[in-house]
């Protein structure tokens, strides 16, 4: 069985990876043979949805896929395939980030179908989750109604491949030495406590979203 976790964020050793790296180890401890794969995508040269609309046109040769050929174009292939996604970004102005953004369009967008009640062709369903790392506290977040401005972007998730599990970790570390930067708005000694006493339940959470997916995936049809 192959699960894929996808790293949203420009930084392959920040807190996004941290928990989608914690996430498979939680599908290793369901499904020891699993293969699992941490995807880097700001490391992937690639655009979003150009409009085409090949994916669309009847019986071409790219229908219900994308027809772009870039560096994504294979992972595009393996996730259709996948028995497991984990989709993980910072959040960037209330949604995830650009890069994350930009390859849900490529990958979900040729699955859908013009119809009435917008069918999908993707060649199966899978267990999914999202993890969503932020610099605002879980107070902020509430107040900014986050998970409803996320919840679009879900929805079309839900509607591909299965209804996501989502786990926001909140009040995150940005910078190892705040008075390198401009950002007074900030306590360094808040930020770094609170760090010690939720960052471990945040990457035991993950464990157990891992885990579950795995269960799930594990499960007969």
């Amino acid at each position: 069985m192959n699960f894929y976790a996808i790293n949203g964020s420009p930084r392959r050793k920040g807190n996004t990876a941290e928990v989608l790296k914690k996430a498979l180890e939680g599908v290793h401890s369901v499904l020891p043979a699993a293969e699992t794969e941490l995807v880097h995508l700001y490391e992937l040269d690639f655009t979003g949805c150009r409009s085409c609309f090949a994916c669309k046109r009847k019986g071409g040769a790219s229908y219900g896929h994308c027809a772009v050929r870039d560096g994504l174009s294979p992972l595009l292939e393996k996730l259709a395939e996948a028995d497991g996604i984990i989709f993980g970004s910072p959040i960037y102005f209330m949604g995830v980030s650009g890069a994350l953004r930009a390859m849900l369009e490529r990958l979900l967008f040729p699955f859908i179908v013009y119809d009435a009640a917008y069918s999908s062709l993707a060649p199966k369903r899978m267990p999914t989750a999202f993890v969503y790392t932020m610099n605002i506290t879980e107070a902020d977040m509430t107040a900014y109604k986050l998970p409803a401005l996320l919840s679009p972007l879900e929805s079309f998730v839900t509607r591909i491949f299965s209804e996501p599990e989502i786990l926001p970790v909140c009040n995150t570390v940005q910078f190892d030495d705040y008075s390198k930067y401009a950002a007074e708005r900030f306590s360094e000694a808040d930020k770094k406590r609170h760090r010690e006493e939720h960052f471990p339940e945040d990457l035991r959470h993950a464990f157990a979203m891992g885990a579950h997916m795995a269960e799930r995936a594990g499960r007969p049809a």
